[in-house]
This record gives structure tokens, sequence and C-alpha cells, in this order.
């Protein structure tokens, strides 16, 4: 079995070749504007204007825990909206918004659609920034989801 790459670098410039799904997390309360997601409306408006429609419309719609969105952003790139945290963490909580059912939900929600496209899945350690999340819970379920159905996964550490 395949397992999942590491290296130091930047999730939105996926380093390999054919189709790719940069995969993030997402809130459920419609914010957008710290964390990994600054990065990627730097680089393309696409994937935060979707998700707040999504989020807009979302009683129409099935946004929620465990969701996935997928936004094309060129002719083999798309982002994965994945929403796997309950609210935004708040200062003077100590209660975490990571949710590890729905990132499993998501992850799985996922796979499905990459192995259609024939895309290898980027991403940061998911989970594991604002949403407070242990990448040790987070980790396997990647392994599972993703790397146990044969998708080349890989993940960014930012950094020198």
């Amino acid at each position: 079995m395949s397992e999942i790459t590491y290296i130091r670098g930047d999730a939105t410039a996926p380093s390999a070749e054919g189709a790719k799904v940069i995969a993030h997390v997402c809130n459920d309360a419609g914010g957008w504007g710290r964390g990994f997601v600054v990065a990627l409306s730097r680089r393309w408006p696409e994937p935060e204007a979707a998700y707040r429609a999504w989020y807009r419309d979302r009683a129409e719609n099935d946004f929620g825990l465990g969701a996935v969105q997928l936004v094309q952003v060129e002719p083999s790139l798309w982002v994965a909206n994945m929403i796997g945290q309950h609210g935004i963490r708040r200062v003077t909580s100590r209660a975490v918004p990571v949710r590890y059912e729905a990132i499993d939900t998501a992850l799985d929600r996922l796979a499905g659609r990459v192995v259609e496209l024939g895309a290898s899945v980027h991403m940061p350690r998911i989970g594991c920034g604002l949403a407070g999340g242990s990448w040790g819970r987070i980790e396997p379920l990647i392994e599972q989801r993703l790397v146990g159905r044969g998708i080349a996964v890989t993940v960014y550490d930012h950094g020198g």
C-alpha cells in the first residue's frame, strides 16, 4: 500500500503531473478569511466565491458537516472545500471546532470524485490549524479514505 508523501512547500502550488485536487477544511459558519484559505484566495478567487455562495444558499443544497464542494481553478486543478469544522475558534474558548467524523465523511466523498478525475490529492495538514485538530487523528483518516483507495496524497508543510 502507498503512503502519504510529506514535503516542504506550498500546497497551493502542487508538485505533480496530471490532474490534481487541493483539499482543505472549511467551517460550517460561512467564515473565510484566516488560515490556509488566505493563500487560496491570493491565487484564485473561485474557491472563496463558490464557498460563500454554497453557504448563502445552504437551505437549497448539501452544505453542512461532511460535505465537499469541488471548484475547478485551472484546466487540471480543482480545490476541494470540505466542511470539517463546526463554527470557528474563539479566543476565549478552549473548545476546538474540528469535527473528525465530518472530515472522515468528507474524505470518503472526496475519494470518489478524485478517482473519477484520475487525480492526486494535495493538502496542508488539514484540520490542524485554526480548527485545532490533532494530526495523529487525521492522518489515519487520510490513509484509510484516500491512500487505501490508491490515491496519491502529498501533504505540504509550509516554510523553509
